[in-house]
């Protein structure tokens, strides 16, 4: 992107909260996910449809993570950098596995919460894997372009 009219493209080093701004995003995200993934069409948040239930935290999760991981690549292009978001996400909802505040049951053991982890990190693993295409692309044509001089 080039700078148009005296206005400076940001560098990556005046962005030093940005990824630290997107893994909190992340956690908070994973959280509000996992708290709304039990909703059900039965009369008391939504309209009452026969309890069926509502798992519209899925779909969150799979835009929400498809960003956030392409927000981190805008940080830094490395893999490793990109995938702290879903890191962080899994590591949230691994959190929630393993200690319940209070003693409530968060996590539900139903197919709902399969597809929050499935819609939250299959997208995050193919923009990770897009990611990963565009560093070896970059890396091949700076290869070949030594090549081509000769050093």
């Amino acid at each position: 992107m080039t700078a148009e009219r005296g206005a400076s493209v940001p560098d990556r080093d005046e962005q030093p909260g940005s990824l630290t701004g997107l893994l909190l995003v992340s956690a908070a995200l994973a959280v509000f996910e996992l708290f709304y993934l039990p909703l059900r069409f039965d009369g008391t948040a939504l309209p009452d449809l026969g309890g069926a239930p509502f798992p519209i935290s899925a779909l969150v999760a799979a835009v929400s993570m498809w960003w956030l991981v392409g927000a981190a690549a805008r940080v830094e292009p490395r893999a490793a950098v990109a995938g702290a978001p879903l890191w962080m996400w899994l590591g949230v909802m691994l959190l929630f596995v393993l200690v319940v505040p209070g003693g409530d049951r968060i996590v539900l053991s139903d197919w709902r919460m399969l597809l929050l982890l499935g819609a939250g990190a299959f997208p995050a693993a193919f923009r990770i894997g897009d990611v990963l295409a565009k560093a070896a692309i970059a890396r091949n044509k700076e290869m070949a372009a030594k090549g081509a001089r000769g050093t």
